[in-house]
């Protein structure tokens, strides 16, 4: 009996003790369970976030999608975004809604558009590395063009 109660003792500090942790998890593991709105990253120091804003807040308002990513590239800009689960059946037409509406409003941007939720979690990734002193616009930019390169082998 005593060992029982010894182990339902031990199991319920067990359990405290967990609950107690550090509460604040990163966006990167949550990403894919709840929306996260990461900000728009810009890779070069250069540039200023006045497009990139504009970007992100015109697919946003897409009625389809809730959660959108937004990396702009010395040349390229990408653009991840969810899709509501109700209009997953229709993803390759709001992929293409998506380029349409992006080249239609900003002509002289080349844009990369995905939906997988890979690319999304990368670049989220991304925007919590460009936080970091440690992490610089050069290597931003390389990891930047990596993720790119996994959205053309994907598709």
């Amino acid at each position: 009996m005593h060992i029982i109660l010894r182990l339902i003792v031990i199991v319920f500090l067990a359990i405290l003790s967990s609950c107690s942790q550090n509460h604040q998890a990163k966006d990167s593991k949550l990403a894919l369970l709840k929306t996260t709105n990461p900000n728009p990253v810009i890779t070069d120091k250069k540039k200023n976030s006045d497009g990139v804003e504009e970007i992100k807040k015109d697919v946003s308002e897409m009625p389809e999608l809730y959660d959108v990513a937004v990396i702009k590239g010395k040349k390229d800009t990408l653009v991840v975004y969810k899709v509501k689960h109700l209009h997953r059946f229709r993803m390759k037409q709001i992929e293409k809604n998506v380029n349409k509406m992006l080249e239609k409003k900003y002509p002289k941007e080349n844009f990369t558009v995905s939906s997988d939720y890979k690319i999304f979690l990368e670049a989220v990734r991304l925007d919590e590395r460009m936080k970091s002193k440690k992490f610089t616009h050069k290597d931003a930019e390389n990891r930047f063009k990596e993720i790119v390169k996994m959205t053309e082998e994907l598709k």
